[in-house]
């Protein structure tokens, strides 16, 4: 008879399976439903359809992306207090088994993209030639690899907006922008930490970083995320676009859950994780929420009063 063990094996190999395609990452995609918040599409039910299927799309094509990146760097994850314990590094998933998957997920995904609407394919397609970029070479390079991340988020609600063929404001991108920025140097410092001596044989690139540095430029992407949403919320175009004066009522929204993230990476000691912080922080997790309730109240409301 076989060892339990053995039994379950095949379930280990799933689980190890989902827990590599980071599911918990998903809620980032969510980023590509606020064009179709901002277009007030939420009352058209093809462009519902199409902005869920692009979602949908996406966590196929990020997770594929993550399989990616643990079998070129699990080497290097082996030495890392936290990622060591990943599937791939531990060596509980095979990699051979992670690139069959990914190799599916990444096709699968770049060929639902482009039957959806080709731009929304291209969109994707850049995503990943980005992360690949990324994965071999933009890495090492300082400052540009936060950048990088944080176009990452860009080509999200870009995606978004062409999924559904509307046009992205350029106040939404900029916002995109100061906000991902935000939350990679942030991750940044918080990799910083929490290698201590070790960082830089984990990764090059932060030899180039400190803390001192890392706060000066997370100061200054927090006051440009509040200013730039700021701005946004009383631009004349955007007032005249969406039909509504009221939008600058949200910034506390924004004002709130920039300090409490603050207040995490700084108190807590978290921030390397954004997805997770975002899910296991309740007041931010609340917040989150009531931006994007307000938001479409106010956008509803000033349409059908």
């Amino acid at each position: 008879m076989p060892e339990p063990a053995e039994q379950n094996r095949p379930k280990g190999i799933l689980l190890d399976l989902l827990e590599s395609m980071r599911p918990q990452q998903w809620i980032k995609n969510l980023l590509l439903l606020a064009p179709l918040l901002f277009a007030k599409g939420l009352g058209d039910s093809t462009r519902v359809l199409e902005a869920l299927l692009a979602f949908l799309i996406f966590c196929a094509l990020s997770s594929g992306v993550y399989l990616l990146n643990d079998v070129l760097d699990f080497e290097k994850d082996r030495k890392h207090p936290v990622k060591s314990r990943r599937p791939i590094a531990s060596g509980r998933l095979k990699v051979g088994t992670a690139v069959v998957i990914l190799v599916f997920l990444l096709l699968g995904s770049l060929t639902a993209g482009f039957a959806l609407t080709p731009y929304f394919g291209a969109a994707g397609l850049a995503y990943v030639l980005l992360n690949l970029g990324y994965s071999f070479w933009l890495k090492e390079m300082v400052i540009l690899d936060v950048m990088i991340i944080a176009f990452g988020f860009v080509l999200r609600a870009l995606a978004g907006a062409l999924a559904i063929q509307v046009e992205i404001s350029p106040w939404l991108i900029l916002c995109t922008i100061m906000l991902s920025l935000f939350l990679a140097f942030c991750k940044r410092r918080r990799e910083l930490e929490l290698l201590a001596d070790g960082a830089r044989d984990h990764r090059p690139a932060l030899r180039e970083y400190s803390v001192l540095f890392l706060d000066q430029m997370i100061s200054i992407t927090t006051a440009s995320t509040v200013v730039c949403y700021s701005f946004y919320t009383i631009s004349p175009e955007v007032e005249q676009k969406l039909g509504t004066h009221h939008l600058f009522v949200t910034i506390p929204f924004v004002l709130y859950g920039i300090f409490r993230y603050l207040y995490l990476v700084h108190q807590r000691g978290q921030g390397g994780n954004p997805a997770s912080s975002l899910l296991t922080d309740r007041p931010l997790l609340a917040c989150v929420a009531l931006w994007a309730l307000v938001v479409a109240g106010i956008l509803y409301f000033d349409t059908f009063r």
